[in-house]
C-alpha cells in the first residue's frame, strides 16, 4: 500500500483557488497530437501512472470531455498551456488528433494558467508548487502579492510554500515522495541549520510522526530547545506577533527594550523580502 503523506496537506494552506479560465468565445479546433509539445513552465513534474491509465481508458470509452489549451510556437507547432494529462492520455490511447483551444499569451500568463489549472484539478506536490512560485518570482519578477491575486489565495500562503525551496534537497525529495506533509515542512523550517532539519525529518519519517508529535520533537531538539522554550513563553506581545506573522507570511518578533523596543521581520530569500517591502509600503 502506498504510504500517504503525514498530517495535513495543501487543503488547509490553500482553501480556495480560482479555476483556470478558458478564453471567452473559445473556438475548439482539432490539432494533431504530434504537433503539440509540453509546456516548459509546467509545474507538475510527476504523473501517476494509474491515474493516467484510468484517464486513457475513459478517453477510449467517452472521448475528451474538455479541450486542452495551447499557444502557437511557429512552424505548425503548439505548446501546451494546460491539459498535459489529457494530452498524454490521448497519445496513450493511440488517437492522432485532440480537441484544443488556441490562446495567444506570453510566458508569464502561460505559467500562471498552468499552475492554476493544476491547483483546480488536483493537489500539486508542495515542492512542485514551491518551485513554480519561486520561478515566477525570480524569472518573471512577480511579487508574492501579484501571484496571490492571480492564483486566488493569501499572500502569506505563497510565502509559506515558496520557503520550501530553502529546505535541504533530501527533505524536498521526502515531500515529493509524499512522505512529509506541508504541515511537517513548516515545523521543520523553523529549525536552525540544515543538518538539524534533516535529522528531524528522518526521525519524523521513520516514526510516522504526526505534525503535533513533530512539534514536540522539535521542542526537545538540543539545537532548537532554547529558541522553542522562549517561543512557548507567552508575552504581552505574543498575540500581536502572531497577527503580524500571518500578515507577512514569515516570522515576526517584538523585542522590548528599556525605553521602547523594536519589531523584527525575518525573511529567507530576496523575493520574500520584496513581498514584505511591498506589503509595508502599500
Amino acid at each position: 500500500m502506498e504510504k500517504k503523506a503525514l498530517g495535513r496537506g495543501l487543503d488547509a494552506l490553500l482553501p480556495s483557488v480560482k479555476a483556470a479560465p478558458m478564453p471567452e468565445s473559445a473556438e475548439v479546433q482539432r490539432l494533431r497530437v504530434d504537433a503539440i509539445v509540453p509546456n516548459r513552465y509546467q509545474p507538475r513534474q510527476t504523473f501517476a501512472p494509474q491515474e493516467l491509465a484510468e484517464l486513457t481508458d475513459s478517453l477510449k470509452q467517452n472521448g475528451l470531455l474538455q479541450p486542452i489549451l495551447v499557444r502557437r510556437k511557429g512552424d505548425g507547432i503548439y505548446e501546451l498551456i494546460s491539459g498535459e494529462r489529457r494530452w498524454r492520455a490521448t497519445k496513450d490511447a493511440g488517437l492522432e488528433t485532440i480537441q484544443a483551444v488556441i490562446r495567444n499569451c506570453g510566458d508569464e500568463e502561460s505559467i500562471v494558467l498552468a499552475l492554476v489549472e493544476n491547483l483546480q484539478r488536483a493537489d500539486l506536490n508542495p515542492m512542485e508548487m514551491a518551485r513554480a512560485y519561486h520561478r515566477m518570482m525570480n524569472e518573471f519578477g512577480l511579487t508574492q502579492d501579484i501571484i496571490a491575486q492571480q492564483v486566488g489565495c493569501e499572500r502569506s500562503s505563497i510565502a509559506n510554500v515558496a520557503r520550501l525551496v530553502n529546505l535541504p534537497l533530501e527533505i524536498q525529495q521526502l515531500i515529493e515522495a509524499n512522505r512529509l506533509s506541508m504541515g511537517h515542512a513548516k515545523v521543520i523550517l523553523g529549525l536552525p541549520g540544515q543538518s538539524e532539519q534533516l535529522r528531524i525529518a528522518q526521525l519524523v519519517v521513520s516514526g510516522t510522526l504526526s505534525v503535533r508529535e513533530t512539534e514536540k520533537l522539535v521542542e526537545s531538539s538540543p539545537v532548537a530547545k532554547k529558541r522553542v522554550t522562549k517561543d512557548l513563553r507567552r508575552t504581552p506581545w505574543s498575540d500581536v506577533e502572531e497577527r503580524l506573522q500571518k500578515r507577512f507570511g514569515t516570522k515576526v518578533t517584538i523585542q522590548k527594550g528599556r525605553r521602547g523596543g523594536k519589531i523584527v521581520i525575518h525573511y529567507f530569500s530576496p523575493p520574500e523580502l520584496d513581498g514584505i517591502l511591498e506589503t509595508l509600503l502599500n
